[in-house]
């Protein structure tokens, strides 16, 4: 919602008043740019409340209502123009006339004065309002602890409806004024926070006053990775809370939905409706792909509803210098990891002083280009110096044969097998970004340093810059040197090279292992993985773009 959309008579739903008198940030995070992530806490939350979400019993209209008369309603839906909210109500009793909201909670009472904090006293107040307004008589209400099985009475007295109505005013304003507040400052209520990944409390105020290291909070296991199928004539079905993948008929495998972040198909590949639908309501991404790898589009549901950032996107999307800003840090960052990348595995005669210097000195270069044109040329040369010297990196055996005889960067199609491997993990690793800039709220489409061009990612490319060397580069430099990946792997044909099938496999295992690698973060000191680390990277180019902080910062391996 931005400030076309919140007028005075626009209801706020009642729960988003609880979050911003718990903290604003989280309310106009969840109601403004609608953005949602589950937890824990938010989980067995909608386990507690599955018996009251389930509509249930009727309220009688006020006047009807008899004071012998006793009844429960549950799931009731109910709102009030003069205030301006709208309410969901997991349970109304009515008993003698009087009818009493009772609001579900998954924990245990807290201890103190009041027995319940201001948060969920407000939320519930507000419902009284909303049927005291529809005529009932409703001098009090309940919280039940579902954790404590206790069920304690708040009234509805004068400083709690005053509290009330100015957070509700105060709500509103928040989100008529189209600025998002600022994120609270070494708090305790971040860590358990749902949407702690999406905030970025402690990773913003280092930014602006590097005082504390970042608690590490935006870290979680990765319990959900992503599903390729690339077997000719496989079909994906949906069975139970499975997928289940056949070929020809044949049993072949079995994936659990609750364990997919990603479904990713390959070719021939048959997926059929229900098993479509059922990913669409989970928000697990299809990623369509040709049967060599190259990234064709994905399916997913509807589009983020985050508007404020796609209109900042487009907005500096147009500001020349703001994308030379922009672009200046996806190259330099990309340099300096090749750069990095050189030093640690050169297998060449002697240490690469002169080139690491050289290498150097193009990063350096990348701050003085005066636009877009000239940094394209400063990366091309800094790619040719790359490239001329990347088989120094790969392992050759004592009889001085060069299995891997790489000459140079070439594609399209790619004409011997580290090229092939190369081109295959750059189609993999823009298929990553490309879902990941979906789900959090970007246009892939519309980029600052690759021009836009019909049908192509320039988003997702200009992003992956940095992570080309430390994640594909990195991929097949191991791969070959570790023996996963023979030069018997390969298809060459027309002057064209491609992995056959097996080698296909064995490679998407190795970007899969690498992406999941967890490293100390070069800026905020936590451990995280690299597929984390993609998301993370894109948050800190919203919060730039919207400006909470002042500079991208790209990730440079140490």
């Amino acid at each position: 919602m931005n400030k076309a959309e919140t007028p005075q008579n626009t209801l706020i739903p009642v729960r988003m008043i609880n979050e911003y008198v718990y903290c604003p940030r989280l309310a106009y995070l969840e109601w403004v740019q609608a953005e949602w992530a589950e937890s824990s806490d938010t989980i067995e939350g909608g386990r507690v409340h599955k018996k009251v979400d389930q509509p249930g019993g009727s309220l009688p209209e006020a006047a009807d209502l008899h004071d012998e008369q006793s009844m429960t309603a549950r799931s009731v839906m109910m709102s009030s123009e003069k205030i301006g909210v709208i309410a969901r109500f997991d349970i109304i009793e009515a008993d003698h006339g009087t009818v009493i909201p009772v609001d579900y909670k998954k924990g245990k009472r807290p201890h103190t004065a009041k027995k319940i904090y201001d948060p969920e006293r407000v939320q519930l107040c507000l419902q009284g309002m909303i049927l005291a307004e529809q005529g009932y008589r409703c001098p009090e209400g309940i919280i039940y602890f579902h954790g404590s099985r206790e069920r304690v009475k708040i009234n509805f007295d004068d400083e709690l409806v005053n509290l009330a109505l100015s957070a509700v005013d105060e709500t509103r304003k928040m989100a008529a004024k189209g600025v998002i507040p600022e994120p609270l400052a070494d708090s305790p209520k971040c860590p358990r926070c749902s949407l702690v990944e999406i905030c970025l409390p402690d990773e913003i105020h280092f930014f602006k006053q590097k005082k504390f290291r970042p608690r590490a909070i935006a870290v979680k296991l990765d319990d959900v990775l992503p599903v390729y199928v690339q077997s000719y004539r496989a079909k994906v079905a949906k069975k139970g809370e499975e997928l289940d993948i056949t070929v020809d008929g044949q049993p072949t495998a079995k994936a659990r939905l609750s364990e997919i972040s990603q479904l990713v198909l390959m070719g021939n590949v048959y997926l059929t409706t229900p098993a479509m639908h059922e990913l669409l309501r989970r928000g697990i991404p299809v990623s369509w792909c040709s049967f060599g790898g190259w990234f064709l589009g994905h399916s997913t549901g509807s589009w983020h509803k985050n508007i404020e950032l796609r209109t900042a996107q487009y907005k500096i999307s147009f500001d020349k210098e703001a994308c030379l800003k922009l672009a200046g840090c996806f190259i330099k960052a990309k340099i300096l990891n090749c750069r990095t990348l050189m030093r640690r595995n050169w297998r060449g005669e002697g240490k690469p002083e002169g080139l690491l210097i050289s290498m150097k000195e193009d990063a350096e270069n990348v701050e003085r280009a005066s636009s877009l044109a000239e940094l394209l040329g400063i990366e091309g040369a800094a790619a040719a110096r790359y490239f001329k010297h990347f088989s120094y990196m790969i392992k050759q055996d004592n009889t001085k044969n060069i299995p891997f005889n790489f000459k140079g960067r070439n594609r399209r199609p790619p004409t011997d097998p580290v090229n092939a491997l190369l081109s295959f993990g750059y189609a993999m690793l823009v298929r990553s970004w490309t879902v990941t800039l979906n789900q959090t709220g970007f246009d892939p489409y519309r980029g600052f340093y690759h021009q836009p061009r019909y049908g192509r990612p320039a988003l997702a490319l200009d992003l992956m810059e940095a992570f080309r060397p430390v994640i594909v580069d990195s991929c097949v430099i191991r791969a070959i040197n570790n023996g996963e990946i023979k030069t018997d792997n390969f298809i060459c044909s027309g002057g064209a090279t491609s992995l056959k099938e097996p080698a296909r496999k064995k490679f998407i295992k190795a970007f899969e292992r690498r992406m999941s690698e967890e490293i100390i973060h070069p800026v905020f000191g936590y451990k995280t993985s690299y597929r984390r680390i993609l998301e993370l990277q894109a948050r800190l180019l919203g919060r730039f773009l919207l400006g909470e902080i002042d500079l991208y910062p790209d990730m440079t391996t140490r």
